[in-house]
């Protein structure tokens, strides 16, 4: 990181170290006081006006809010090979250069490392530029103090990326005009949103609210930072790079505009982050309002709608955030949409698969940190029928596992008879000769349900009983 031309051996980015990728450590401090302030000596920003917003991203309790906000999220680092582990000592050592800089506008951000994270089409991946972690924590005290100021401009229909809203909220919403009849809905899709968001567009309503110019120097330079991939540095003269702290907040900036469009023109609409659902009471009308919004999306905001990915259907045809809806004695309910189904078989299927290197004891934990992540985001849903069939198929696959590693017919016969079965029995199971998945479903007799859940396998329809929500 660059942060001034002394002082900082061993930190200037050479070109051809770029491309090289930085894991982050996933420890803590060691021996690092918990006191320590990144900012404590901030006496070279007392001449700052005493309402300037850069005085406040500046001050010495937001900085070091921003830095225990990175440093708990984690995540690789950047290009610059410093993990967050390195975060605290760098800064503690830094910080007066770091805020000086800043303060004379001469602070550059690095380019972001580009990183890619499929989608739920396959071949298809979601670009990233993930910033240094001196980076993130300038963006997370840019977002800080913005997030107050923006907040109650924000659109009650608006619920990603905000403070005490969140997937369930939106569906709800949805759930809820439905039942008022608004069963027709414009499905919208924004083509690679984050990559084509028009920068000059959205830094002239920045300043609409912001009038701090450094503030808004300093948030252009993040957008033109660039990225650098396989070595080779690709400008960034539109978009809003995904992977910092400040890029869900400037989408909602941008997409605010949106929001407010649809509320002056009395259309009831859910939006989380780029997904935005409005919803009609008739199709012609639902029809109407795709037609006569495009061209403010298109020619007043600068981006893109999807054509084909953007829809006219009835509620119950539609998928919002993985779920599906279906409508029953005039109330609306919620199902999982079948590639979310998808989805989870074809995680399931590899955490279960017989022929990867994961040890008993590893395996139960990561199948249970999948399992209760998606019961836990599909709680809304009525899926019990579903999950009873998932954990027979999840069960039988388990007990393929173990025949597998047990393998000889004398680690079988040694195995099987310390469930204490009848001896007949064991040499029936040792000795069978059918293909592993049929001898899966006669090992029910031995490893029960019961028996799977004691080697920590949690079951589905248990925990989906215990969370559900609907």
């Amino acid at each position: 990181m660059k942060v001034t031309n002394h002082g900082l051996k061993g930190k200037q980015l050479q070109k051809e170290d770029y491309w090289q990728k930085a894991a982050a450590e996933q420890q803590g401090y060691a021996g690092v006081p918990i006191h320590v302030r990144i900012a404590e000596h901030n006496n070279i920003i007392a001449d700052l006006p005493t309402d300037s917003l850069l005085k406040r991203i500046l001050s010495r309790d937001n900085m070091n809010a921003a830095c225990r906000k990175v440093k708990s999220n984690k995540g690789a680092g950047g290009v610059d090979r410093m993990s967050v582990d390195e975060l605290l000592p760098y800064l503690s050592e830094h910080r007066l250069d770091l805020l000086e800089e800043i303060v004379a506008g001469e602070y550059t951000p690095e380019p972001g490392r580009r990183g890619e994270i499929p989608k739920a089409e396959k071949g298809k991946f979601r670009k990233l530029g993930i910033p240094t972690v001196v980076d993130r924590v300038v963006q997370q005290a840019i977002a800080q103090v913005l997030m107050p100021i923006y907040e109650p401009q924000f659109s009650d229909s608006s619920f990603g990326f905000r403070p005490k809203r969140g997937a369930h909220d939106a569906l709800r919403q949805c759930q809820k005009y439905a039942e008022e009849g608004y069963v027709y809905a414009v499905s919208m899709d924004l083509e690679k949103f984050f990559d084509t968001v028009c920068q000059s567009k959205l830094i002239e309503i920045l300043s609409r609210t912001v009038k701090d110019g450094r503030v808004i120097s300093l948030i252009h330079k993040f957008l033109n930072a660039g990225v650098m991939s396989h070595g080779i540095f690709e400008k960034s003269e539109k978009g809003v790079p995904q992977g910092g702290p400040l890029s869900p907040l400037l989408a909602n900036v941008m997409l605010n505009e949106l929001d407010k469009e649809l509320e002056k023109r009395g259309h009831k609409f859910v939006r989380y982050a780029d997904d935005c659902m409005i919803l009609c009471k008739s199709r012609k009308s639902a029809e109407r309002t795709l037609v006569h919004i495009i061209p403010f999306i298109e020619g007043k905001l600068f981006l893109k709608v999807n054509r084909e990915k953007t829809s006219v259907e009835s509620i119950s045809k539609v998928k919002y955030l993985g779920y599906g809806f279906y409508r029953k004695k005039g109330k609306c309910h919620f199902r999982v949409h079948p590639k979310a189904k998808s989805k989870l078989k074809e995680n399931l299927r590899a955490i279960t698969n017989r022929n990867k290197a994961i040890s008993n004891e590893m395996r139960p934990v990561r199948f249970n940190q999948i399992a209760k992540g998606w019961v836990n985001y599909f709680k809304l849903a009525d899926t019990t029928g579903m999950l009873r069939e998932m954990d027979e198929w999840v069960r039988r696959r388990i007990r393929a596992i173990y025949w597998t590693q047990w393998k000889k017919v004398r680690t079988k016969y040694r195995m099987i008879r310390q469930y204490k079965i009848p001896e007949w029995k064991v040499h029936e199971l040792a000795n069978c000769r059918k293909g592993t998945w049929r001898a899966a479903l006669m090992l029910n007799q031995i490893l029960s349900n019961k028996e799977i859940a004691r080697q920590g396998y949690v079951s589905l329809t248990s925990y989906y009983k215990q969370v559900c929500e609907n």
